[in-house]
């Protein structure tokens, strides 16, 4: 069976990091939810997390967002240690996160759901009276949506009225929008057929290649994550087991992990 893992397998440039965690390890009571979890992400790179189940990924996303903290263990994000206090702390510092009930107000338009709590507003009457300035935040949205690759009717629609993956698209341009350097996106194709998929899947690619932002993808399809991601992390049961680069490893290959630690966990229960 797979040790717990003490450092990253595949280092990055520290020069080029964006983030860095040190055995992180997460207790909740008697329960060890991440085991000496140790991970890199570099400026402008892709990673992509798979596991099943109980592998520790939602607690690392929780964790990296300031929601849960640490046990144990270090981060550091844009190379300074940090110990992220709450989900404002983590945004402060380009954190976003995308998850997978998006957090869109369904019957509000396409342009407030992007500025949602962040509205745009103009002087009114008097020297007090604050009017919100929906001409500006049509005008803003519909440019970010343009400028990403999101095509959209029009601003005005509600969210409601939008596909699965239009939807998605909606929330990842609200977390670029929001001057994001680290995105989490949660399950980002799950439940989506293969067009829907495919909107996402080039929505992240035109995001990596405008540069500056980092993706982090929790993913459990191994074919479309190896397809995406410039490197990919397994966990099981709390800990990393395998990381590669996806150009060095197949389906085929994360398979037989999983296989085989899976066999390792049954004949240690069976003992």
């Amino acid at each position: 069976m797979a040790e717990p893992q003490t450092a990253p397998v595949v280092n990055v440039d520290p020069a080029n990091l964006a983030l860095r965690g040190d055995k992180i390890v997460k207790r909740f009571g008697a329960v060890t939810a991440l085991d000496g979890v140790s991970l890199t992400l570099g400026k402008g790179e892709i990673l992509g997390i798979l596991g099943d189940n109980g592998a520790g990924k939602s607690t690392l996303v929780k964790i990296l967002t300031g929601f849960h903290q640490q046990t144990t263990g270090t981060l550091h994000v844009h190379g300074e240690e940090t110990l992220l206090k709450s989900v404002d702390h983590a945004r402060a510092l380009g954190i976003e996160c995308v998850y997978q009930d998006l957090a869109l107000a369904n019957s509000l338009s396409i342009y407030h759901n992007m500025f949602l709590n962040r509205e745009i507003v103009r002087r009114g009457p008097g020297r007090v009276l604050r009017l919100v300035d929906h001409k500006q935040m049509r005008e803003r949205a519909a440019q970010l949506l343009e400028d990403i690759g999101v095509h959209v009717p029009s601003v005005d629609l509600p969210v409601e009225r939008l596909s699965g993956g239009q939807r998605q698209a909606i929330a990842v341009a609200r977390a670029v929008h929001s001057n994001a350097k680290i995105l989490l996106l949660d399950e980002p194709l799950a439940a989506m057929g293969a067009r829907e998929a495919a909107l996402i899947i080039d929505l992240v690619m035109r995001l990596k290649e405008k540069g500056g932002l980092s993706i982090i993808m929790i993913m459990h399809n191994y074919a479309q994550t190896l397809d995406i991601a410039d490197r990919i992390m397994l966990m099981q049961r709390g800990r990393v087991t395998y990381e590669q680069r996806s150009a060095n490893t197949s389906v085929a290959e994360l398979m037989d992990i999983v296989r085989r630690e899976y066999r390792a966990m049954r004949a240690t229960t069976a003992q």
